[in-house]
């Protein structure tokens, strides 16, 4: 049926204009990184301004979880049989597609090549703090990976068992791991996918020492970059310039005599 009463349309509306958010920033996020501008300064700035506001603006993976994918399919559903055109939703879909795709090139500019490659991936929860992995967008990443013939090794602090069921590990392909040291162990890349707490906490030089290249891809921008980048990594953020071209600017800004 396409009757709604008014709570099922604010529903819908209030949640598809979250996933709207989302999509912006994110495509905001590609501008800052083809220009060299930063985004998390942009959405910083942006959610200063009291009509926008902090919340939704921050640039990854897009969105996921139980209720936004769901509301924005339901709104575009009802649209187009009452004759309205949404296409203004369809596109927000399309950019939240993308975004794994965006992870997996980033990752593939990196590495040069899948070939061969082993790779480590920290969260699968479509949010921390959950076990919840339904529509999550870094099970999606995940999936995008699997099929670059990369060897992938999985940890998410609560999400294993219900990313286990939705994409079974393949002895020597695909392989989940408690530990997140384990993950890091033989690697070429670690790419951050959820920004748990916990990674934050991590013994980054451990896991340096553990890892083939020491290459972090933190679709997050959770990570301390300068941190990570000051003890050999190389830090690939989302939207955001790389810690060694900062570390450039910064000694082109100095005297001199201080370089």
């Amino acid at each position: 049926s396409t009757d709604l009463n008014s709570a099922e349309i604010i529903k819908y509306a209030s949640n598809a204009f979250l996933a709207t958010q989302i999509s912006f920033i994110n495509m905001v996020s590609d501008l800052c990184e083809a220009t060299g501008a930063d985004i998390t300064q942009v959405a910083e700035a942006m959610g200063l301004d009291p009509r926008i506001g902090p919340d939704y603006l921050d640039a990854g993976l897009g969105y996921g979880g139980s209720c936004l994918p769901k509301d924005v399919t339901a709104l575009i559903h009802v649209a187009n049989q009452r004759g309205v055109d949404f296409g203004l939703l369809e596109s927000v879909m399309v950019v939240n597609e993308s975004r794994s795709e965006g992870l997996v090139n980033r990752t593939r500019r990196a590495l040069g090549s899948f070939e061969g490659k082993q790779i480590g991936v920290l969260g699968l929860s479509f949010k921390p703090g959950t076990d919840d992995v339904r529509d999550s967008p870094s099970l999606k990443a995940v999936e995008e990976l699997s099929r670059t013939g990369a060897v992938l090794r999985l940890h998410d602090p609560a999400a294993i068992e219900g990313a286990r069921k939705r994409i079974p590990h393949v002895a020597g392909r695909l392989e989940y791991f408690d530990n997140p040291y384990d993950v890091a162990e033989g690697s070429q890349a670690v790419l951050l996918l959820t920004s748990w707490p916990q990674y934050r906490a991590l013994e980054f030089e451990r896991m340096r020492d553990l890892m083939t290249t020491p290459i972090i891809v933190d679709s997050r921008n959770f990570l301390d970059g300068e941190a990570l980048y000051d003890l050999g990594f190389e830090y690939i953020p989302v939207g955001r310039p790389r810690p060694e071209v900062l570390a450039r600017t910064k000694s082109h800004m100095l005297p001199q005599s201080q370089v």
